[in-house]
């Protein structure tokens, strides 16, 4: 089944990872999931050769090198290709084009996949119709199903870890996203083996994916202040 269905995005793969099935609301903070998602669109494009990043150096932490670019053009995805523009002339830091990047990709990620068909749009009426109460769910189960079936044939050790998997695993353990993927077993455990796959990724990806995670735990630090 998972081979006949055509791949989505890393992005839309986390975001419907970030949901529940039944109700459509999210399983953390719209702008934790909004860094995950700027994140997945980074790994991406990392992925299609089209950005490259700061060699390595003990001068500068991974998460503050800069993002350039490296293939200059249009892909036909509105967000990879927004994504490029924001990169083209500013050769921006790692996390501060993360947080930029993330303001309002939640919104942006739903719509994509509302016009893909991927999500519906449901409206219903509370209080005597006083309010409204809009929801986003998906068209048909498959998708998230294919993507936990993924994670936990790579948890399982039942299939090598590709490019793709791997960089959704790591964002998935760094979000607190294990305990959702309705898989048996220990979730500290899981969450573990989850990055530790993610771990023999490429350097950039891991760099990548540490960023996110720096940025979810100042947002978290700025939430208490």
């Amino acid at each position: 089944m998972i081979a006949s269905i055509p791949r989505l995005p890393l992005r839309d793969d986390l975001f419907l990872l970030g949901h529940d099935d039944d109700t459509g609301h999210p399983h953390v903070h719209r702008q934790t999931l909004a860094l995950g998602l700027a994140g997945a669109v980074l790994i991406d494009l990392y992925l299609a050769g089209r950005v490259t990043f700061d060699p390595n150096d003990d001068t500068r932490p991974a998460n503050h090198q800069r993002i350039h670019p490296h293939v200059d053009r249009p892909v036909g995805d509105l967000i990879a290709d927004a994504a490029t523009a924001t990169i083209r002339h500013t050769h921006p830091p790692l996390r501060g084009w993360l947080r930029g990047f993330s303001d309002d990709l939640y919104d942006r990620t739903r719509a994509g996949l509302v016009a893909g068909g991927i999500l519906r749009h449901h409206t219903r009426r509370r209080l005597g119709g006083l309010m409204r109460a809009d929801t986003y769910l998906p068209t048909d189960s498959k998708w998230a199903v294919v993507a936990r079936s993924r994670l936990r044939y790579l948890a399982g050790g039942r299939e090598q870890p590709d490019n793709h998997t791997a960089a959704l695993a790591g964002l998935v353990a760094d979000l607190g996203l294990t305990s959702h993927l309705y898989l048996d077993g220990d979730t500290p455990a899981l969450a573990a083996r989850l990055k530790a796959i993610a771990g023999q990724h490429y350097q950039s990806v891991r760099d990548i994916t540490a960023a996110v995670d720096a940025a979810v735990g100042d947002l978290a630090t700025a939430a208490y202040r």
